[in-house]
């Protein structure tokens, strides 16, 4: 062996200042992140100095896609924005279509959209608290909430065949009407929901630990919000009175009576306590749809969008070739643009489409309300602590499908 060194003095560390910050990574595989999001974030300790947002792991090509598919190719794309509440893309996408085409769909129609966009909500709702609750700890709430949305995508799957990529929705209607026994069906499950909500409320809503973790953390200022463009719960929680459905009203939400849930304070404890509210205002909504239900067609009467039935394809020429030419070289709208925003489960949900006269749109554009929530993040978490971060994400309720630019 060689000679042992004795010469060797422990470091000074006396002007080495303690409160060094430190950079890690958390996500994108951490499971609160969703694989699709990454948080560099920069620490003093256990205190948030910085925090920058990289959204960009999760790439669909949405918007690129749609210049090469057909107008009505384009909704099971829409499906996948937020795989959370598929139904309110669909209505999106298919109403922005339709002003493009000028036509209005028929009032039975109007009401089973309304419908099925606030069973969408509801869902989208439940999700997110019920991942939030477990992320906290509290996991028997999420067992409770997940069952409430089974109830709900037992009814979707009714409507439209499937529980989440539903794409049931067409331009100019319906793909097919509801099924028999429908609206008792609904009110019987809202029952059942009702009381899994009262579990969790009583469960958790009043619980000490939960609102300490919660309450004053994550605050975002009205004025803060309007700034960086965040609508829905988010922007409601912070007590700013905007909703699409009542600002620009459409497909008929003028004639429904609901109320607007707001915070006060604008934390994370407001935006779950908002998003709750707004379960029993959307079931308010579909009872209403449902007891008013008014009769007659699914779909306009207009060959430029509606396939003819079948009788008419099987046995005239005529018919044979418009469901060819609707099939293969799509609807043809007016050249021109429309924006068109409807209320998503977590804000404005908007779509820019540019026709130029042929079967497929020349050019869209998605105003994902998650992409702008995650806009504030950084900023949000600054100055909280690492296990802030965590719940603060979860109420934000970022949808990665929304975010791929």
């Amino acid at each position: 062996m060689g000679d042992v060194r004795n010469d060797w003095q422990p470091r000074d560390v006396g002007d080495v200042s303690l409160s060094k910050t430190m950079v890690l990574n958390l996500g994108p595989s951490h499971p609160a992140t969703h694989g699709t999001v990454r948080l560099v974030v920069e620490v003093d300790g256990e205190r948030v100095e910085r925090c920058d947002v990289d959204v960009g792991y999760l790439h669909r090509g949405f918007e690129k896609e749609c210049e090469h598919s057909t107008y009505n190719q384009v909704i099971p794309y829409a499906d996948r924005l937020n795989y959370v509440s598929p139904l309110i893309n669909n209505v999106g996408w298919v109403l922005a279509v339709e002003h493009l085409f000028g036509i209005e769909v028929p009032p039975r129609t109007q009401y089973i959209r309304v419908m099925l966009s606030e069973l969408s909500r509801i869902t989208d709702h439940l999700t997110c608290l019920g991942a939030a609750s477990m992320e906290l700890g509290a996991f028997t709430v999420m067992l409770y909430l997940m069952q409430a949305r089974e109830e709900l995508y037992d009814l979707i799957e009714a409507v439209t065949g499937a529980r989440i990529t539903v794409s049931y929705m067409r331009v100019g209607g319906l793909r097919e009407d509801l099924p028999e026994g429908f609206k008792e069906e609904l009110l019987r499950r809202f029952e059942i929901i009702k009381k899994h909500l009262a579990d969790a409320d009583r469960l958790l809503t009043k619980n000490r630990i939960f609102q300490d973790r919660l309450s004053g953390v994550g605050v975002i200022a009205p004025d803060e919000a309007i700034a960086y463009g965040l609508t829905g719960p988010v922007l409601r929680a912070s007590g700013v009175n905007y909703d699409v459905r009542k600002v620009f009203p459409y497909s008929g939400y003028e004639n429904f009576e609901f109320d607007i849930p707001l915070g006060a304070k604008g934390d994370n404890l407001d935006r779950f306590i908002v998003r709750f509210n707004e379960i029993f205002q959307s079931m308010r909504i579909a009872e209403h749809a449902m007891r008013k239900l008014p009769g007659g067609p699914i779909c306009v009467d207009d060959p430029r969008v509606i396939m003819p039935a079948k009788d008419e394809v099987y046995d005239s020429i005529e018919g044979m070739i418009s469901q060819f030419k609707i099939v293969f070289a799509g609807i043809k709208p007016p050249p021109g643009s429309i924006y068109f925003p409807v209320e998503g489960g977590n804000g404005e949900l908007g779509f820019y489409v540019v026709s130029d006269g042929t079967g497929q749109p020349y050019r869209v554009h998605v105003r994902p309300p998650c992409f702008l929530a995650m806009g504030i993040f950084g900023p949000l978490v600054e100055g909280y602590m690492i296990a802030d971060i965590v719940p603060c994400f979860g109420l934000m309720n970022m949808i990665g499908g929304e975010c791929d630019r």
